[in-house]
């Protein structure tokens, strides 16, 4: 009871004053909500920008884009893949191989560790001891699906004369593999697989087109092939003391393969 007393003798003797302190805390209240609040910020708004910035413009070279996921097969200094790489301005939509060990391209190509260094620089996975005739089976490759498939001057090597019966059969058996397995690696939809092959005699008797029919892909196009279209490329022998000397490539073409479903 005393207690109470105290309170309420207490109340009494001060309410005046303690009326004045709430109006004036209520007059200060009423300000701020009078006062307008700064807006909150739209997260949502931030990840919209953030995906803008992200979102890279489209980039060509010729036949190739830089949102195609390209696999480059046979690569001898990897000079190609690099002029790929610097009109993208990145390179990693880029698989670049090699049928060379890391030791072998320093051993046979000058420019050869450097331009992988680059293309690695720009985010390219570089792979070596791809054989064209069997890379479906690659522990990486076989995991993957690709907008294009390139192998530029597919080619054994000076094993016998350019022209010799047993020349030709090795080079027909090597493009025979390769389009075996580029036709597992490729894209059903909108997927090509690209040669770049000499017109010219012996080369002519390769049966390029004859082979890709058999196994199941269909010639899309056929357009010429001009090295000056792609800076920075030189074409290499990749055999023997001459490995690093480049050759003349004369009329080429670049043919494009899809399977039948992507037509």
């Amino acid at each position: 009871m005393t207690m109470q007393f105290a309170a309420s003798s207490s109340s009494s003797s001060s309410s005046p004053n303690f009326a004045l302190k709430m109006g004036a805390e209520e007059d200060d209240t009423l300000l701020q909500l009078q006062q307008p609040q700064p807006e909150e910020e739209d997260d949502d708004d931030h990840e919209d920008d953030d995906d803008d910035d992200s979102e890279e413009a489209e980039k060509w070279k010729k036949h190739y884009s830089s949102r195609h996921r390209i696999l480059l097969i046979g690569e001898g200094d990897f000079s190609f893949s690099l002029s790929l790489a610097t009109a993208f301005g990145s390179a990693h939509n880029l698989v670049a191989t090699s049928i060379d060990s890391h030791e072998n391209i320093v051993k046979k190509y000058s420019n050869g560790m450097s331009n992988v260094r680059e293309l690695e620089e720009r985010g390219c996975l570089v792979l070596y001891g791809v054989d064209a005739k069997e890379m479906s089976q690659h522990f990486f490759l076989k995991t993957q699906r690709f907008d294009r498939i390139v192998y530029n001057f597919p080619h054994v090597g000076f094993l016998y004369p350019e022209n010799s019966y047993c020349q030709i059969q090795l080079n027909k058996r090597l493009v025979k593999g390769f389009l075996s397995n580029a036709k597992i690696l490729v894209r059903k939809e909108g997927g090509e697989i690209h040669v770049t092959h000499k017109e010219s005699d012996p080369y002519s008797k390769w049966g390029l087109v004859n082979k890709a029919e058999k196994r199941g892909l269909v010639l899309h196009q056929v357009v010429p092939f001009c090295k000056d279209d792609y800076p920075g490329y030189d074409n290499k022998r990749g055999h023997g003391k001459l490995s690093d000397a480049s050759f003349p490539i004369g009329e080429s073409s670049t043919y494009k393969f899809k399977l039948p479903s992507t037509l």
